[in-house]
């Protein structure tokens, strides 16, 4: 089995590489699913926040207080990074549990679909990247008409996320998504499936 990461800015179509992934009998992680579930399910990082930024940030359902973490961790760099630290670290044990499970299920892939997917660490457990971009222009228009939001707030979105070269320059594969859906799905299909490949012929070899 391989782990694919899947990475690149909002609207560029990671979903669409995603389903291809998963029609040809993959499955795939939102790792930013599995942060939202950890900081309200694992015990473990709600002590470690709390005992760091204090009890006051969850209220009394358990429910994460974002505007009073925000207002710790924002212009002050060593607590962000302090925060990072200790969500990735469990995010991380979290994917590798998972990756576990999709091996055992004898899944051909995973994907671990994450925009934070190389600064958080989750990188380092695939074997390969893959930087799904598009221009900021097709971009807006996918992200207008997927979120009903104006052109404004969603030239704003884009502008705010690291721009395409950042994530070309550091992954194995980019996928272009500058054209029609069709195609696109077309292109990912063709790159999965020659990634699969390849993981089959090493493991033949072996």
């Amino acid at each position: 089995m391989i782990v694919i990461g899947i990475t690149g800015p909002t609207g560029a179509g990671k979903t669409t590489v995603l389903n291809v992934l998963t029609q040809l009998g993959g499955t795939s992680v939102d790792c930013d699913a599995v942060y939202h579930q950890l900081l309200l399910s694992s015990v473990p990082m709600q002590y470690e926040l709390k005992n760091r930024f204090g009890a006051e940030i969850f209220d009394e359902n358990g429910h994460l207080r974002r505007k009073e973490l925000g207002a710790i961790v924002f212009g002050d760099s060593a607590a962000l990074a302090e925060l990072n630290a200790i969500t990735h670290r469990h995010i991380v044990a979290e994917l590798k549990r998972r990756i576990a499970r999709a091996e055992a299920e004898g899944r051909p892939a995973v994907a671990l679909d994450a925009i934070a997917l190389l600064e958080s660490g989750a990188g380092r457990l695939c074997r390969v990247t893959v930087a799904v971009t598009a221009s900021e222009e097709a971009r807006v228009r996918r992200i207008m008409a997927r979120e009903g939001i104006s052109e404004e707030y969603a030239r704003a979105r884009a502008a705010a996320q690291k721009p395409s070269s950042w994530f070309e320059e550091r992954c194995t594969y980019t996928l272009r998504n500058d054209g029609d859906l069709e195609s696109f799905k077309t292109k990912a299909r063709a790159l999965i499936k020659q990634i699969l490949s390849q993981v089959q012929w090493y493991e033949v070899k072996g």
